[in-house]
């Protein structure tokens, strides 16, 4: 079963994604902010993540950086999430090594079309 790795400083925005994610029969795991994440893809490498932008601690940008110099780092299919939509904010983190962006609030059908297209599902 593929694995997804949930990272959003929103405790109901980690629920929401969960319970979308598993209806499409993919395991979840969570993390609240950037340094959690990485902590958690050093153990085990993703299959995908969801990324939120703007989290305390360790923002989005900071950890997509990270983890793609991280071993097996460029591996995971990176969707992230944004309340922004401005167009120099989405190129940068597709710059940064993102593979697709969503828009906050997401459905399901907004979800599942974006890991299709990243070639997840």
């Amino acid at each position: 079963m593929k694995q997804v790795l949930v990272v959003d400083d929103s405790t109901v925005i980690r629920k929401v994604a969960k319970r979308i994610l598993e209806s499409l029969e993919l395991q979840t795991l969570e993390a609240e902010d950037g340094a959690k994440a990485l902590e958690s893809c050093g153990s085990a490498m993703p299959d995908a993540i969801l990324l939120d932008w703007n989290m305390p601690i360790m923002d989005g940008f900071e950890f997509l950086s990270e983890l793609r110099k991280m071993p097996g780092g460029l591996k995971p299919k990176v969707v992230f999430c944004t309340t922004e939509n401005d167009v120099a904010h989405i190129a940068r983190a597709i710059h940064a090594g993102a593979d697709e962006y969503i828009m906050k609030p997401f459905d399901k059908q907004i979800l599942q079309s974006k890991l299709v297209e990243v070639g997840l599902i």
